[in-house]
């Protein structure tokens, strides 16, 4: 049922920008590995095996796909809050590392200490995980002067909420950005809810992409349960940014499906509209629909898909939850004194 409707939307739709089958199928891997991930992670924390906070990013999973896509791996740095574990998965991150930093064992990538509020690569350029609402925008900016400064060619892409995108040191961000036409792309993930807040009641103009214009920021709306269109806007912004023309604003307009986090039961908004946008707008379905009308994929082919990913998850989730918990002489490792 599901698939047939977001099938039928997306014949009616035109001017989208196409994908090849091969990217289909990376996108259809990669947010289906979110997805699962996800899944799976919100079941071990109802089991009590990941405790603290707990933020899931079911229902997003073409934003920072399409935009992972869209940039050179490797290279281009990105930064966001802590709604993150599928960033660092289509980033390339191991995911026996992630679920085990959620479970705060000793093979998390940041040795169990972290959790999903301070997880980090430098190896794949992921900077947070970013537990201070908003913070990411001002790293991100940083991380763009860095790129600037150092004149190797990468873009900073810094994503934050329509909830983070009424902070004081966003604007501070954005003006620092364009005065030094630093390369960043500032991605407003706007899943219309500011934790339990919709965004009419928490924002004046509720048009995040013009958020720039008083700094001269160009921005553009996105569907951002698209990732055909979320790809194609975030080709445009990061070659803007990456030819010295300073930052650019994306505001993806994605939609999550569970509360804003684990102890969040989400009575702000009805069944009904979830249940919309599950069958009408689900991205991972509008993929799977495309590579099966097309052609240019079976149902079993991606039900073999689909096992692997399963299988995937479950070795992540046996490893975070068989891996020992991090010695207690970690305490003492990793700390700053300043005098």
């Amino acid at each position: 049922m599901a698939r047939k409707a977001v099938a039928t939307q997306a014949k009616t739709q035109s001017n989208i920008p196409q994908f090849t089958a091969e990217q289909d199928l990376e996108a259809y891997r990669e947010m289906l590995l979110i997805r699962r991930f996800e899944e799976k992670a919100g079941q071990m924390y109802g089991m009590g095996l990941i405790g603290g906070f707990c933020h899931l990013y079911i229902g997003q999973e073409a934003v920072v796909t399409g935009i992972t896509m869209a940039s050179e791996k490797g290279k281009d740095a990105q930064i966001t809050g802590y709604r993150d574990h599928g960033h660092m998965l289509v980033m390339g991150l191991d995911p026996k590392g992630v679920m085990a930093e959620l479970t705060g064992r000793a093979g998390g990538l940041s040795r169990g200490k972290g959790g999903s509020m301070h997880m980090f690569s430098n190896e794949h350029k992921f900077y947070g995980g970013n537990g201070i609402v908003g913070a990411q925008a001002s790293l991100g900016t940083g991380l763009g002067f860095a790129a600037k400064y150092k004149g190797d060619g990468s873009v900073s892409i810094a994503y934050f909420g329509d909830g983070a995108a009424n902070q004081g040191q966003v604007y501070e961000s954005f003006n620092m950005a364009k005065l030094w036409k630093l390369p960043v792309v500032f991605i407003i993930e706007n899943n219309k809810y500011a934790m339990g807040t919709s965004i009419e009641r928490a924002s004046a103009t509720t048009d995040f992409s013009q958020r720039g214009a008083s700094f001269d920021i160009p921005g553009e709306q996105v569907d951002g349960m698209d990732v055909r269109m979320v790809y194609d806007a975030a080709q445009r912004a990061i070659e803007h940014a990456r030819s010295g023309k300073g930052p650019f604003i994306l505001e993806m307009l994605t939609y999550r499906y569970r509360g804003h986090s684990m102890s969040d039961p989400a009575k702000y908004r009805t069944k009904d509209e979830v249940t919309k946008y599950r069958q009408e707008r689900d991205p991972i379905e509008q993929v799977k629909a495309r590579l099966i009308d097309s052609g240019a994929q079976s149902e079993e082919s991606l039900k073999a898909i689909e096992n692997d990913i399963r299988a995937i998850v479950t070795a992540a989730a046996d490893f975070a939850t068989n891996d020992p918990e991090p010695d207690a002489s970690e305490l003492w490792t990793d700390i700053t004194i300043s005098a």
